[in-house]
């Protein structure tokens, strides 16, 4: 079993995207590898990295001519990075290095490479490959390449052309492309018409942090003729409201959306994407074959994917926001012959299969990685003969037959989709590392007849109906990801939220196990009506008074029980750390869950079923409720790194661990009893 190491930062999306998508690549390829992703300056030094992160950004937003000076800075002399000056970075990574011992060290971020080479400095072998990503395009900074590697992946010959001209061997640099998502790779190749004179053309903006005066912009787009405009706004509910209610006039001609998962859809199903000189957004572009506008671009890292979009004929610059409409009509004139040039570039240069290709030479035996000149990398070790001094971890636990296993299972959860910290992959994760059998995804769904409902879909808490076929289809594709690693089953929910001013006209109901949307703006028994009608379940959530921490009370189930009783297949008897008798006491069908919105609700009340590993059989032992017992899950911490609670910095940081034997089991039978008591 292969043993990897990803080094990332949350310094720019363009190192951690690289990672994420690095490691679902080894993962896709070598289902039994054990993969570890740390963003390791979190993880050693926590809030100050917090605190370093919000100084960069505010720099490159609103002073990029200061950045441009230290980028330059750090560029004419690296060694201000140097590894010798990391001294809480090189204790945590050789706390890493010891309890993992991997087999290979993948790293997206310039620094630790120095801190590696400062680690063996005095070491005769390096017992691992180093293998460095680097994220950046042919403005490459020299701390990148001051320190040894086995491997310099590169995203295209332009940079490994800066390379060479840096004095580094051509065998040590790799062209590979820029790891993008697998998921670009395994698009359907998408032909669109040319988008000439009379031809329809779909354009793509990308909104960005601090792009608060594009509305004017957007208009003028929406001008051009046989127009039409999908603008992502990311988490900005504010700046989604606001252009909402701007481009009103301009009707189906204009799609908004906030947050997403869909990039790859989204860009190669557009003919033009508007937007930043991101690293990850520009290659991400490039896989798609989405030609490009840029419209900002931060001094330093960021002027290098600008140069290559250009040197490349993927796309233009714009200087100002007020000639990006003019520019685009150019690109659309005389039949769309610069257009059409760009995407025959575009065609010849795409590598959506990087990732994949950097995975398997991560996976690779030592010899089989081309050889960088001696003296500028010290002597590879014995990979495979380095004793490890630890158990492996066990590949993921699967049902070999139809014998009932004991499940443990959470089926409340939410995602960055509404109100929840992590993303659909980061629970995934975060839930696969601590040995869970099944869980189930249920974000927030607001009923938009009601004033809290009205306002809850103006911010960032609850699902927008116009993601829910991205939602869903994020979590199938999660699901397939979560089995084939964890041997996890992932469902699909939503927790439709009917709220209304007082606890007893509220309620909160959970779908488990739905296949595809349901209608937000439905009465409760019609919604449980169409939960059944996909064979899915109908839960009351928290239906009895939470006391053990703040929490809105949402009655109205409860207190109607002659109506619902008959209606629903279960009600939660424990929410997160909220315990509730009366569930019991009334002998009613249960389940507990944790109520998940960030990594340390984890340790909370969970399900354990007496059933097969089969999602239809889980939800038949719920409905039946005969062997269903609860936990309070007190497991060890997995995937956190340091730093604050609640942001996972690796997603396998330690071996899955057993749960704690049951502090509290309730059989179907004894349920009032043991309660009571």
């Amino acid at each position: 079993m292969k043993r990897i190491l990803i080094l990332t930062a949350s310094f720019g999306e363009g190192h951690n995207a690289a990672a994420r998508n690095i490691r679902e690549a080894i993962e896709a390829l070598d289902p039994l590898a054990e993969v570890h992703s740390v963003d390791l300056m979190q993880a050693a030094y926590g809030r100050l990295n917090q605190v370093a992160r919000a100084a960069y950004f505010h720099l490159v937003r609103h002073a990029p001519s200061v950045w441009r000076t230290v980028y330059q800075l750090l560029d004419h002399s690296p060694r201000l990075a140097a590894g010798g000056r990391w001294t809480r970075l090189r204790t945590v990574l050789e706390g890493l290095l010891a309890e993992i011992r991997p087999d290979c060290v993948v790293s997206t971020y310039p620094v630790y490479g120095d801190v590696i080479a400062e680690i063996h400095r005095d070491h005769a072998e390096r017992p691992f490959r180093l293998l460095t990503v680097i994220t950046d395009s042919i403005s490459i900074n020299a701390a990148w390449h001051q320190s040894p590697s086995d491997l310099f992946c590169v995203a295209n010959e332009a940079s490994a052309q800066r390379l060479l001209d840096a004095g580094l061997d051509r065998g040590c640099i790799a062209v590979t492309g820029f790891p993008v998502s697998p998921a670009f790779q395994g698009l359907e190749r998408c032909e669109l018409p040319v988008p000439g004179d009379g031809q329809q053309r779909r354009i793509l903006y990308i909104l960005n942090a601090g792009s608060r005066k594009s509305g004017r912009t957007l208009e003028e787009i929406l001008e051009l003729p046989h127009t039409e405009l999908t603008v992502t706004t990311g988490r900005d509910a504010h700046l989604k409201a606001k252009l909402r209610k701007r481009l009103a006039p301009y009707g189906e001609r204009v799609r908004l959306l906030g947050w997403t998962n869909l990039m790859p859809q989204l860009l190669s199903t557009h003919h033009l994407v508007v937007t930043k000189a991101g690293g990850a957004t520009v290659q991400e572009a490039i896989a798609a074959r989405c030609p490009l506008v840029i419209n900002q671009t931060i001094p330093g890292q960021e002027e290098g994917n600008a140069q290559l979009v250009v040197q490349g004929g993927y796309g233009c610059v714009v200087d100002r926001p007020s000639r990006v409409a003019s520019r685009m009509e150019q690109v659309f004139a005389e039949g769309a012959v610069e257009w059409s040039l760009w995407r025959e570039n575009l065609s010849r240069d795409s590598r959506p299969g990087a990732a994949i290709r950097i995975a398997q030479l991560a996976l690779q035996e030592p010899e089989s990685i081309p050889s960088p000149q001696r003296e500028f990398a010290p002597t590879r070790g014995r990979v495979n003969g380095v004793s490890s001094g630890r158990p492996r971890r066990s590949p993921a636990r699967r049902a070999t037959g139809n014998e009932p296993e004991s499940l443990l299972c959470d089926f409340h959860i939410h995602t960055n989709y509404s109100d929840g910290k992590l993303t659909v992959g980061e629970v995934v994760d975060y839930y696969g590392a601590h040995g869970f059998d099944c869980i189930c995804i249920t974000d927030h769904l607001a009923d938009p007849r009601r004033l809290i409902g009205k306002l809850a879909r103006l911010s960032r808490l609850t699902l927008s109906p116009a993601q829910l076929p991205e939602y869903f289809e994020v979590i199938r594709q999660e699901a397939k990801r979560a089995w084939r690693r964890y041997g996890m089953l992932v469902l699909a929910g939503i927790e439709f939220n009917k709220d209304g001013y007082t606890p007893k006209t509220s309620a909160h109901l959970l779908g488990i196990g739905l296949n595809h949307e349901v209608e937000s703006d439905l009465d409760l028994p019609e919604t449980i009506a169409k939960i059944h009608s996909q064979g899915a379940l109908a839960v009351a959530s928290h239906p009895h008074l939470m006391k053990s921490e703040w929490g809105k009370n949402t009655l109205y189930l409860w207190e109607n029980q002659e109506i619902f009783v008959p209606l629903l297949d279960a009600w939660e008897i424990a929410n997160r750390d909220n315990f509730f008798p009366p569930v019991a006491l009334k002998r009613l069908p249960f389940i507990a869950n944790s109520d998940f919105h960030k990594p340390r609700h984890i340790y909370s009340w969970k399900t354990v079923l007496q059933c097969e590993k089969d999602p239809e059989a889980i939800k038949s032992c719920i409905r039946d409720n005969q062997r269903v017992s609860i936990t309070l899950y007190r497991g060890q911490e997995v995937g956190l790194a340091g730093g604050e609670p609640g942001t996972p910095s690796s997603s396998h940081f330690r071996p899955a661990l057993a749960p704690h034997p049951l502090a509290l089991a309730i059989d179907r039978i004894g349920a009032a009893d043991v309660t009571a008591a």
